[in-house]
């Protein structure tokens, strides 16, 4: 790895005061994390670690892709929500299976295939892309297959200590039960299921399916009544002067009745505002671009954080916060609640409807700027409001 040049190697120290650090240490890592190294003034006191990178989790290889999770063990704060990063190449499968917990994807490159059964047996097949979001309840078994370019995939689970590497699967199941059993539920001959596999396969490779339409089963009892995909790019976004925010959760999509998101594009320069979210933790993914988190956690205790891409973000319900674009590019990630419904409280809008001179007696400001604040919410701010 190229070593930056001496000047701009980051020092802890800020104003004055600090100093060099000569010692050991990972010069990469401080350049990536500036606020944790020479932390703002309006830092203080120490809150639990609220970011770890998908880049630091260890990745299991299998023959059709690899697949890397961040969970509570990895980011212990981290209670309700645990993620995890697939890749499966043209044709590979992600093998029938189910789980105790929800499961929410967002597709970031590629497509692919995914389909369902629901308990009353009705069926569910779609194929999904780019920007495109799927949900399946727990317990209702399905399987992803990639398309003819590939997938890698987002997949958030609403248990923080759920992991990829104990789910249900089909493989798994018939590796142990007797084949005496398998022959009596299915009427086969244990000739017939001489080949069936010994232990799970996961991930496997396999053709790229053929078009949808051809794929297709139709079900006596129909297709499920709630679609578990959803075009989350296809929608209008929300447009703000510092960015724009699309938001999917049980009002628009239908089917995501334990997890809510947004995806939120902040300009260059621009902030998601000052907010905190009432019910729920906020666990987060950044797509692209680079910024920093600010988060208060009462008490005079608060820390920023530094995120790039790929990195995973955590904030505790009540605890106020905002993320800056600190880059040339938009700043792009995702906001995921255990919540049907997306909810947040902001600063702005919340003095805007007060008496104007109770905020600004509070905060020691004109009466003015108060008056001049907007009454509706505008997630996301440039200097100029």
């Amino acid at each position: 790895m190229k070593k930056p040049k001496q000047d701009n190697i980051p020092h802890p120290q800020r104003n004055g005061s600090g100093g060099l650090d000569t010692g050991p240490r990972n010069i990469e890592l401080d350049l990536q994390n500036p606020d944790l190294l020479s932390p703002p003034v309006t830092d203080h006191g120490t809150l639990p670690n609220l970011k770890f990178s998908m880049s630091m989790a260890h990745t299991r290889i299998e023959e059709g892709g690899w697949t890397r999770e961040v969970t509570q063990r990895e980011l212990p704060i981290a209670s309700t929500l645990a993620g995890v990063d697939m890749k499966l190449n043209p044709g590979a499968y992600r093998e029938l299976h189910w789980h105790k917990e929800a499961e929410w994807a967002y597709v970031l490159e590629g497509g692919c295939r995914i389909g369902a059964v629901d308990q009353e047996g009705r069926n569910f097949l779609d194929d999904v892309r780019k920007g495109d979001l799927w949900f399946f309840p727990k317990g209702i078994p399905h399987y992803i297959q990639a398309l003819d370019e590939g997938v890698e995939f987002l997949l958030v689970f609403d248990d923080g200590q759920f992991s990829e590497n104990a789910t249900f699967m089909m493989s798994d199941f018939f590796a142990h039960t007797p084949k005496s059993v398998l022959a009596k539920n299915f009427g086969w001959t244990e000739d017939q299921m001489a080949a069936m596999p010994e232990k799970e396969k996961y991930i496997f490779k396999g053709e790229v399916p053929p078009a949808l339409q051809s794929d297709k089963v139709v079900s006596p009892t129909g297709d499920v009544p709630d679609w578990f995909s959803h075009r989350l790019l296809a929608m209008e976004p929300e447009r703000f002067p510092g960015g724009t925010v699309r938001v999917a959760d049980s009002r628009n999509f239908k089917a995501a009745t334990t997890i809510s998101a947004a995806l939120i594009e902040i300009a260059p320069g621009a902030i998601r505002e000052l907010h905190w979210h009432p019910t729920d933790d906020e666990w987060q993914y950044y797509i692209s671009g680079h910024g920093r988190m600010g988060v208060f956690a009462g008490s005079g205790l608060a820390n920023t954080f530094d995120f790039q891409a790929g990195d995973v973000g955590y904030v505790p319900f009540a605890y106020g916060h905002y993320i800056e674009n600190l880059g040339d590019e938009p700043l792009v990630f995702l906001e995921m609640f255990r919540n049907p419904l997306f909810q947040d409280v902001s600063a702005a809008q919340w003095m805007a409807n007060l008496p104007p001179q109770v905020s600004a007696d509070t905060i020691n400001v004109p009466r003015e700027l108060i008056e001049a604040l907007p009454k509706h919410k505008r997630p996301l701010a440039t200097r100029n409001r």
